[in-house]
């Protein structure tokens, strides 16, 4: 994972243990990325997105992340939830407790990492505000909006309301802001960079939400798709036998 310069000792050595274990991943298509910082939206795929751009991004970035796994005071009650509430009853007890296991450890890697905290209540302003500050400081920042919503076998729906950071940052750098899809695809150890999708600060921002959201999650689908016959990580946390494939089986590879 990037990290600070400044990071602590602990999170220097979980780096380097991660590097020692996560398979590299070629990046594809980074000719698609814009000159200027940019906004890079992908799919979730676990852990593999956040793990997978920290590594391998070939451009400073900061990753959002939930702003509870940065706290630790937050962590048991979301993880919980987020991981691991759809767990077989007789073991749910087990997950509990790990919740709370966890929460020294996420609290060292999501305040070291490269990341910027997402929140659903009042600090909900820090995040658009502290992402503004660092694409203005060169910094593009990935985001995996996935929420659990069926859209389709590839992709849970794309939240829209991270669009509205386009319109914050055009009003304090004075230009518009790319969103670039991405598709983590870790069965071919790969990231794959679309082309971006300028936002509109003329158009109603009701609008630009629903046309920017279309097509990254479009596109991200077309780009699965058309790739070779692999496994898709999905959002949701299901058993791996449920996993699904890029293409079905009635399609040609």
């Amino acid at each position: 994972m990037g990290g600070k310069q400044d990071a602590s000792p602990l999170y220097r050595a979980i780096k380097g243990i991660v590097r020692l274990c996560y398979p590299k991943m070629k990046v594809i298509g980074a000719e698609n990325l814009p000159a200027e910082p940019a906004v890079i939206v992908g799919n979730h795929a676990k852990m593999h997105g956040p793990i997978a751009c920290e590594l391998y991004f070939p451009n400073k970035s900061y990753t959002w992340c939930a702003g509870e796994m940065m706290h630790a005071k937050e962590v048991p009650a979301y993880a919980y939830k987020d991981f691991w509430s759809r767990k077989p009853k007789c073991i749910r007890w087990f997950y509990k407790l790990l919740s709370y296991i966890i929460a020294p450890l996420s609290v060292c890697v999501f305040n070291n990492a490269n990341t910027i905290g997402v929140y659903h209540d009042a600090r909900a302003i820090s995040t658009f505000r502290n992402t503004v500050k660092r694409l203005q400081e060169g910094a593009s920042v990935v985001i995996f909006p996935e929420h659990d919503k069926e859209y389709n076998h590839i992709l849970c729906d794309f939240q829209d309301r991270f669009i509205d950071v386009a319109a914050m940052f055009q009003h304090s750098a004075g230009r518009a802001l790319d969103f670039v899809p991405m598709y983590i695809a870790p069965a071919l150890k790969a990231i794959y960079i679309g082309k971006p999708i300028r936002f509109s600060a003329d158009a109603p921002i009701k609008e630009e939400r629903q046309r920017i959201r279309e097509y990254l999650m479009e596109t991200i689908t077309h780009m699965a798709e058309s790739l070779p016959r692999h496994t898709v990580i999905p959002y949701r946390n299901i058993g791996k036998k449920y996993y699904p494939l890029n293409i079905s089986n009635g399609a040609e590879e």
